[in-house]
Order: structure tokens, then sequence, then C-alpha cells
């Protein structure tokens, strides 16, 4: 273990050599050699006079949000002998299982690729560019048939992976977990349980204010609202990242939420990140790849056929597509516990200085992808500004949810968690379920791995997603997944199968989300 001085210098070494090199390294230089003509910069007190110039032009606060977002996205330095996959995942057996999770995934790509005798990549003919450029605005009335195209992968297939999860060192058999455990994840992972969480979450106690919920015993809902909305503004104006997370944490007002977010995430729209997105724009228009039909056939199961999103169809071609194109996306792959894919160019196979990362953001999307993008259409109107909200998402939060790690807010820790909260809490429920072969995990899963989108209301989503940001963490996830199986505890005390039990818990569109965490957080007598 390192001390304190020691893990701060790492720290503080590693986010100067990941900040040097950056546009904003190069403008704030820029500027501070600017200044040295201006009057009030002294010789005998440059570095102070210097320092308060930056500070009261505003770029030492954008390189105070270039470092708190630097804290948040990257993992705290490990021991200095450590090898990197450590970094990755501590957990040697988590590891394994994700390496042979992506084989699987690869070979299926593959598969597809060799059975409908599709290039994983092609150059597009200069007439196919002319039409996709002039259509990018209207992709949704293109209509390619996608028959023999399937999805790579579902989460019910997911799921099944990490119910076969076992810790090799660990006792796992039949007699030694049944008592503590019924649920199906296996593998010894700390989650907090309920006492913990009221403490980690203490922002969202009954007593205190709350966008979300209607009635407040103490202070009258819209005398609290008008006063939220009132710090949101300054806030806004203030742009500090570490103020807006936790102003979110009782929810974002919808005005002024799209702000919010881009602050909390570090997240500009600068000429520069404009022209980037552009840059991504033409690579999409010149290649085509398998993956774009991928995108295509998700966002068309999906989001096209819902209520809320499919107005925003050509948005998510838009932004899924220069997604794919994005190799800024693979930095995320020194904390993420998995390895992006590598294809051979054509001729090449198993040559390795002809292996390349494919897609090149090292991301294949499945069954539901689309739906990370989806809500965010509500917030942001201009495809740069969205992209740059959704990379920084996905980076930060969306990649745990469909990657096997040890991580807190790793979809496994979810899963597990999801299981000993309804346990603890709802024994008998939870028995009867798993009595009648409705083991709930098996229908919370798929709300956990879409972080709800596509099953809540829009305006509960983003509610729900207020406090994702807020507290830096996915865990609300499997709260409110328990809390819903709470609510509807007495429907399913009745249920005799698993799709009755599906049938129950089939629309959650008319849930609140603040009250239901609340009452199963708060309300609930250990």
């Amino acid at each position: 273990m390192m001390d304190e001085e020691t893990e701060l210098s790492l720290t503080t070494a590693q986010i100067v050599q990941r900040l040097k090199g950056t546009n904003l390294h190069s403008q704030i230089e820029r500027q501070a050699k600017e200044c040295l003509h201006r009057p009030e910069i002294k010789l005998e007190s440059l570095k102070e006079d210097v320092r308060n110039f930056l500070k009261d032009s505003g770029w030492e606060r954008k390189l105070q949000n270039a470092v708190y977002r630097e804290l948040h996205v990257q993992p705290p330095p490990g021991h200095p002998t450590a090898p990197p996959e450590h970094t990755k995942e501590p957990l040697a057996y988590m590891r394994k299982a994700q390496a042979s999770w992506e084989k699987r995934i690869l070979k299926s790509l593959n598969s597809m690729c060799t059975e409908l005798g599709v290039p994983l990549a092609r150059k597009r003919p200069a007439v196919e560019q002319k039409e996709l450029t002039s259509k990018w605005n209207e992709m949704g009335t293109d209509e390619p048939d996608l028959s023999s195209f399937r999805p790579v992968y579902a989460p019910k297939d997911f799921l099944e992976v990490l119910i076969s999860l076992r810790n090799p060192n660990h006792d796992s058999s039949e007699e030694a977990s049944a008592k503590s455990h019924w649920g199906l994840i296996r593998v010894p992972l700390c989650v907090r349980d309920i006492a913990q969480m009221k403490e980690a979450y203490s922002e969202l106690s009954l007593t205190s204010g709350q966008l979300g919920i209607d009635d407040l015993t103490h202070v009258p809902p819209d005398l609290f609202e008008s006063e939220h909305v009132r710090i949101g503004k300054k806030v806004v104006i203030g742009q500090e990242s570490a103020a807006a997370q936790q102003y979110s944490r009782q929810g974002c007002p919808t005005g002024l939420r799209a702000d919010l977010w881009a602050c909390i995430l570090n997240s500009t729209n600068e000429p520069e990140d404009i022209m980037y997105y552009e840059q991504l724009k033409a690579g999409v228009i010149h290649h085509d790849l398998l993956v774009d039909k991928l995108i295509y056939k998700d966002v068309k199961l999906t989001a096209s056929n819902d209520d809320y999103y499919f107005v925003f169809e050509d948005y998510l071609y838009q932004v899924l597509l220069c997604f794919s194109r994005d190799t800024a996306v693979l930095d995320h792959f020194t904390y993420n516990s998995a390895t992006p894919p590598k294809s051979y160019i054509q001729g090449r196979v198993g040559v390795e200085e002809f292996a390349v990362v494919y897609p090149p953001n090292g991301v294949i999307p499945f069954h539901g992808f689309s739906m990370y993008v989806a809500p965010l259409c509500f917030l942001y109107n201009e495809p740069s500004k969205l992209y740059q909200v959704f990379r920084e998402m996905y980076v930060r939060y969306f990649f745990r949810l469909h990657s096997i790690s040890s991580s807190a807010s790793g979809i496994v820790s979810l899963c597990l968690q999801f299981e000993r909260l309804l346990q603890s809490q709802m024994p008998q429920l939870f028995y009867h379920l798993r009595e009648i072969g409705a083991q709930p995990l098996r229908i919370a899963f798929k709300w956990m791995v879409r972080a709800f989108s596509g099953y809540l209301s829009t305006d509960q989503l983003l509610l729900l997603w207020d406090r994702i940001l807020g507290y830096d963490s996915l865990e609300i996830l499997a709260v409110l997944a328990a809390a819903v199986f709470a609510f509807r505890a007495e429907n399913l005390m009745e249920v005799s199968s698993l799709a009755t039990a599906e049938a129950v818990l089939a629309d959650l569109s008319t849930l609140k989300v603040m009250p239901l965490i609340q009452i199963f957080l708060f309300a609930t007598v250990i």
C-alpha cells in the first residue's frame, strides 16, 4: 500500500502528464505569454500576476474543471510495480471472463461477415458518398434491407455469462452459498448494503428537497423549486464542474439540465470540437463499416419503435456512426476491463503488424446500444454538442454496463447489489419468485444494462440520470430496480411463473423514480 503523500504526488504527475499537449494546455500557455505585455504584469511579481490574470479571465476555472474530470475518469494510480492490466481489472478471473466474452463477440461478428459475404470495411464509391452527404440529415428515410443482419448479442446472452462467473478461490458450493444468497450472481464482491446506501445518498433523504417529488411536508414544492432554480442559474453562470455535480444530486430543472450536465462532464462545444465532429462525419461518408448495419438495425429495432424517441432517428444515426469512427474513445480502455477487438487487413490474417482495431473506437454495438444516446436528444439539438456529451457519458459510465469487472459501478456489482438489497428488504417476495422459477435478476437485468432507457418515461429517466451524474456512480440503478419490485410486491406475490411476473413488470412508464428510491432507502424499516 502507498502512503497518502506518495499517492497524491503520483496522481498529480499522472494528471499533469495527461493534460500536457491538450488543446487547453496550449491555450493557457498562449494566454500566459500574451498577458506579459499587459501593464498590470510586473516583473518583480511576475508569477503571481500571471496567475491572477489567468484566474480573472476564467482560465483557472477551465483548468480546475479539466483536473476534476481527470480525477473522476481516470482510476487512482496503482502500486508502481503493479502490471498495467491491474489498472484495467485487478481480479484475474474477471479479466479471463471478459477476454473469453470478447472472443465470443468477435467470433459472432466474423461469422456474420463470412455468412453474408460482407467486408468489415470498404471505401464508398464517389456516387454513394455524394448520396450519403445529401441525405445526412434524413437518414431515417433510408430503408436498407437488413433482414439478414442480426445483433451481435443481446443483454440476455450477456446475463448468462455473468451467472456462470465463479471465483476459483472461493467456496461457492450450493451448501455454502444457499444459506446466505438466493440470487443468480455467485461472486464475492463488496457491495453496499441499505445502511451504507443511506449514508452515501443522504441528500435523497425524506427531509431533503428533491426535484421529482411533488409533496414535501415542511417546504412547499413550488417554493423549493423556485429556490432550486435560482441556485441552479448561479451554478450555470459559475461553470464549475464540482458545484454542478453536487447540485444535480437534488435534480436538475428542465431548462438548466443541458448546461448543468455539460458542465459536470466538462463537455465543450468550441470550434475545435465542432471541427472534430465534422472530421468524424467525413470518415462515415468515405468508408462503410459492417457495424454501420448493426447500428441501423439497432435503431430500427429499438428507438424507432419507441413513442418517446422515434422522432430522433436521424440524430441517433449521426451520433452513433460518428462514434464508431472516434479513436479518442480508445483512451477509456486504459481503465476498462475490456480490450478493443482487432481484425486483420485483407490477405494478412494472423500477421500482428497488420492487425487493426475494429471498429475504430473499439466498441461493438449490441442490441439496445442506441438507447444510451436517445434520451440525450431531448437536451441537445446540435449534433456536435449531443455527440460530445454522449461520448463523455459513455467513457465515464455506460461502458461499465456491458463489460465484466469488479468495479462498484460495474454491471456485475450492480446485479449483486440489486439481489442483496431485494433479498434483505423483501425476503418473502424474493423467495417466492425464486421458488416459481422467476429469478428477479432475469427481469431486472435488461433495465440496468440500458440504465432504464426505454423503460421509464423520459422526464423520469432524466431525473434518474441527474443522480448518476451527481453521485458519479451507477449504484442508483440497482436501488431503483429493487424499489420497482418492492412497489409491485403485492401483485408479484400472486404470480406463479416467470411469464406472469414479467407481465406485472412489463410497463414502467407510469412510475415516479424519486419517490420509489426515497421510500425504498429511507422509509423501509431495517
